[in-house]
This record gives structure tokens, C-alpha cells and sequence, in this order.
């Protein structure tokens, strides 16, 4: 279960340089914040930051945000960055609601999501990461080409984003329902926390490359 109650988490996320405040003021500049013109890739979910500072350490010439809402779990991302600093990286403490507040449209390369909530509840449908309310929020600020890739150890979450596709308008371009043991989808694969722990209990992970539909 991710940690929520930090005393003085929020404190300290306000005080830290690697977390980006007021990140709607960048809308439509995040060149600028990062000081050049390369791909940015956000993922929605970091937690603990393991994954997206993985690939920002092996990818210096591609820039990377990490979302995260909930402050005590961001925190421990900020102290990873203080032990390792990464210009390429930085950190927004926001809810996934509000992304397209946040970047412009064609402004983001790839988006990850990664062991989201599976918000099991029929009524909280529209809250899933991978729903088609949210594909729709992600279709308006993807460049053309952009894609989406999707990590979960929830069989019913997958299925139900699978469902999603067709409807919101976007594709499969690979699929796999046990990732650990699909050499081609596994070539670079990058760990989360949960997922290293998922896997190593025996647990298949579910994943997915999604672009939009082409007339």
C-alpha cells in the first residue's frame, strides 16, 4: 500500500527545485523549462519515482515528468533526486484530471501509466487511467505519432482497457499478458517498484502499446 501521511511532506515538496509549481504556467513551454527542443514523455502515477528516473538516467536526450497526486509517495521520488540529480527530469504534484491544464496539444511525446488504480467500482469507471475519458484527455496533447504504454498486474483493468480502444479511437500496436516471458515486448522494459514485487510472486503483467486509429 503506498504511503499517504508524511508529516510535513507537503512542505517539503513546495520547497524542492525538482518539482515544477504552478505547472500550468508551462503549458505550451515546456521546451523552455527544460532548455531545449527534445521529445518529453510524462508518466501519470510515478509513485516512488524507480521507473521514470530509470529512463531519464538511460535516455539524457529525451526529457521526462513524472505525476504523482498523492505528496507523502512524491517525496520519496524528491530524496531519490537529491542523491541523484536528473536535468532531465522533473516533478508535478497534481491529479491526472487535470493534465490537459497542464501541457498543450503535440506538446508530449509518450505517456506512460503504470499499475494504476484499478478503481474496481462500476461507478468509478471514468476515473481508470486507461479509461476513455482519459484516452481522450491524452489524444489532445500526444503529437500525431504519439503512443501510449500501459503495465498492470490487474487482469480485469486490462481487459477493461482493452474494451476502451475501439471507441475512444485508438489501436493496439503490440499486446502481451505475460510480459516476463515475451522476449520481443520485454527488450528494454524498465521496472517499477510493483512490478518488480508483482513478478517476482509469480504474478503475469499485462502491457500494451496504444496509438490512435488512422482513417
Amino acid at each position: 500500500m503506498r504511503l499517504r501521511n508524511i508529516t510535513g511532506s507537503k512542505e517539503m515538496i513546495a520547497e524542492s527545485d525538482y518539482v515544477i509549481h504552478e505547472p500550468e504556467k508551462h503549458k505550451g513551454r515546456w521546451h523552455e523549462r527544460f532548455g531545449n527542443e527534445r521529445p518529453i514523455r510524462i508518466e501519470i502515477g510515478m509513485g516512488k519515482g524507480r521507473f521514470i528516473m530509470d529512463l531519464a538516467r538511460s535516455n539524457p536526450d529525451i526529457n521526462y515528468v513524472g505525476i504523482e497526486k498523492y505528496s507523502s509517495v512524491l517525496l520519496r521520488g524528491i530524496q531519490k533526486m537529491e542523491e541523484d540529480p536528473l536535468p532531465n527530469l522533473f516533478f508535478i504534484r497534481m491529479e491526472a484530471e487535470e493534465i490537459t491544464s497542464v501541457f498543450d496539444r503535440d506538446e508530449v511525446d509518450r505517456i506512460y501509466l503504470n499499475f494504476s488504480d484499478p478503481w474496481p467500482k462500476d461507478r468509478h469507471a471514468k476515473r481508470r487511467l486507461p479509461s476513455r475519458e482519459f484516452l481522450k484527455r491524452y489524444d489532445e496533447i500526444l503529437i500525431p505519432e504519439g503512443v501510449i504504454e500501459f503495465k498492470t498486474d490487474n487482469h480485469d483493468l486490462f481487459r477493461f482497457a482493452l474494451e476502451e480502444l475501439e471507441p475512444a479511437g485508438w489501436r493496439l500496436q503490440q499486446m502481451t499478458e505475460d510480459l516476463h516471458h515475451d522476449p520481443e515486448m520485454m527488450q528494454g522494459n524498465v521496472m517499477t517498484e510493483y512490478e518488480e514485487r508483482f513478478s517476482s510472486m509469480g504474478n503475469p503483467i499485462y502491457k500494451y502499446i496504444i496509438s490512435r486509429q488512422r482513417a
